[in-house]
């Protein structure tokens, strides 16, 4: 065989274990990414990143391990058990909530770090601009902060005598005061009071409902978390009992009993952070991969949640929703 066909084949052979970057990294070895969450235990987001990572030809326990860190609601034990990650030595660290995207990137700043959906990247002090955001970190953004007018404005045609706004917020020093900031400008620009209620555990629900009541609001809306999202039927259940119309940021709080929602297509969003996990494990670098905004926003009515408030519903809205639960 002569110089060029070897150099030729050579060449065709590092293309194709290219290609196959689902079967190891370029070091030979079996990639592995921790998995960071402030959730309790694994849900539906999960399993659309797995999916969307066997799309892509990577199949946990076969070519690529996933470490699983889970903080059960508590933001404090997030430091510690993004540490153990990096003890472990993870290619890539992929989080699910803000507070957890704080904690990787207090343990580390060589390890890539993907954001599943981070609700403020820029505000947060992650990155400085979602294009180039440099460093280790990457990801997607879902703009909880930036969608607060629109779900008012919404709220404000499906229930327009409302006066004064409820606002029902995760405790956490992220996120959540820029999500409290540009709701609070956005009911001001909309002659609207704003009444706040933070909540960390179970036992903060029924006394933050009880000072909405106090207040007099007339409707609600809730911020996404991971403890939100493991309790959507029992936040459903007491916004009818205190009959208060509440707007959630995902529609499977409507799907699991809750009035309405406004917000990205999150489980296209998980799917789309299996992309930038592909990528670095192929070699790109997390700081120079633009963070990602979603381009799908759905809006869910829940027709019977509305039926039991004695809402009317308007055609107008109705012929916006992607989803109507009757």
């Amino acid at each position: 065989m002569n110089r060029r066909a070897f150099l030729a084949d050579c060449l065709t052979l590092c293309a194709l274990v290219t290609s196959n970057g689902a079967a190891a990294q370029r070091d030979g070895r079996v990639p592995r990414i921790g998995y960071l969450s402030l959730r309790a235990a694994p849900g539906p987001g999960d399993a659309a990143f797995l999916e969307a990572l066997s799309a892509l030809g990577y199949v946990d326990g076969r070519n690529l391990y996933i470490e699983y860190r889970f903080a059960a609601d508590r933001e404090d034990r997030l430091p510690a058990l993004a540490a153990e990650l990096v003890r472990a030595n993870v290619d890539v660290i992929v989080t699910s909530a803000t507070p957890a995207v704080s904690a990787a990137m207090r343990a580390t700043s060589t390890i890539p770090i993907v954001m599943q959906s981070a609700a403020d990247p820029v505000g947060s002090g992650f990155v400085k601009d979602l294009g180039r955001p440099g460093g280790n970190l990457t990801g997607m953004t879902i703009l909880s902060s930036e969608l607060a007018a629109k779900r008012l404005q919404l709220m404000q045609e499906l229930v327009p005598r409302t006066r004064r706004v409820a606002l029902l917020a995760f405790d956490n020093k992220f996120a959540t005061p820029l999500l409290i900031e540009a709701t609070r400008s956005a009911a001001r620009q909309l002659g609207l009071d704003l009444v706040v209620q933070l909540m960390q555990n179970d036992q903060d629900l029924p006394r933050a409902f009880a000072g909405f009541e106090k207040a007099g609001a007339h409707a609600l809306l809730v911020q996404t978390s991971p403890f939100a999202a493991s309790r959507r039927e029992k936040l459903a259940d007491l916004a009818a009992s205190h009959r208060l119309p509440a707007m959630y940021e995902s529609q499977a709080y409507v799907e699991s009993g809750g009035l309405i929602a406004y917000g990205p297509d999150l489980i296209e969003v998980l799917r789309r952070a299996a992309s930038f996990v592909d990528k670095i494990l192929k070699g790109a670098r997390a700081g120079d991969l633009p963070i990602e905004q979603p381009t799908k926003f759905d809006l869910a009515v829940n027709l019977r949640a509305a039926k039991v408030l004695g809402l009317p519903v308007s055609q107008s809205l109705l012929v916006r929703a992607s989803l109507i639960v009757s």
